[in-house]
C-alpha cells in the first residue's frame, strides 16, 4: 500500500468542515439535503481550483465563516442553503 503524505493542520479542519456540512445535510429534507450536498461540493471544488494554497489568511476566513454557516445550518429551523451569485462585472454607477 502506497503512504499517503499527511494532512496539515488547515487541510484536516477544511475536510472536517466539508464532512460536518454532509453530516449536517443528512438531518434535513432528502430534497434539501441533496441540494446542500451539490451547493457545499460546488463551493468547495471552486474554492479548491481558485485560491492559492499558500493563501493562509484567506483560507482562514473561508474556515471561520464556514463554521458560522454550518452552525446555523444546524439549527433545526433551517431547511436548506441558498446561493447568491454576484455578476462581477457589475457596475454601480451614481
Amino acid at each position: 500500500m502506497a503512504s499517503r503524505s499527511k494532512l496539515s493542520g488547515i487541510q484536516r479542519q477544511v475536510l472536517a468542515l466539508y464532512r460536518g456540512f454532509l453530516r449536517t445535510a443528512r438531518l434535513k429534507s432528502p430534497e434539501e439535503r441533496h441540494r446542500i450536498e451539490s451547493v457545499v461540493s460546488a463551493e468547495f471544488r471552486e474554492n479548491a481550483r481558485n485560491i492559492d494554497r499558500k493563501n493562509f489568511v484567506y483560507i482562514e476566513y473561508l474556515l471561520r465563516r464556514g463554521k458560522k454557516q454550518l452552525e446555523q445550518l444546524k439549527d433545526p429551523d433551517i431547511t436548506g442553503l441558498s446561493t447568491l451569485e454576484i455578476n462581477k462585472n457589475f457596475r454601480l454607477v451614481l
